[in-house]
């Protein structure tokens, strides 16, 4: 396994909720990822960001881990959730907040930003 494979399972496997995303929070580069991270956002998810733009083995890697070829790809506790779409309707049918509540527990509702860490460098 490579260096970048190992960092992108670390940040999986460590964070409560990650969002693969083109661009960052402060930069969505695609409606896609900006509608996942609305999702989350709306639901108080302790959000951290992956930018998968500054180099495309970013992407590659992901893909290679999570079997999902598209980005924004989520994650909640270590499970890939899927993409915008796949957000958008567990949000809307009230699945996402279960979700959220089952992994990370009842009192997971952050008001922080999301932060976004770097995978390369």
């Amino acid at each position: 396994m490579s260096d970048l494979h190992d960092k992108i399972q670390s940040v999986i496997d460590t964070e409560p909720v990650v969002v693969f995303m083109k661009g960052t929070p402060d930069f969505i580069a695609c409606g896609n990822s900006g509608r996942a991270l609305q999702a989350l956002h709306a639901l108080g998810a302790p959000v951290t960001t992956v930018d998968v733009l500054p180099d495309p083995r970013i992407r590659q890697e992901l893909a290679s881990i999570s079997g999902w070829p598209t980005i924004p790809q989520v994650f909640v506790k270590g499970e890939l959730i899927g993409s915008a779409d796949i957000t958008d309707e567990l949000h809307a049918s009230g699945e996402l907040e279960q979700k959220l509540k089952a992994s990370l527990g009842d009192d997971y509702v952050s008001d922080a930003a999301p932060r976004t860490v770097t995978v390369l460098g």
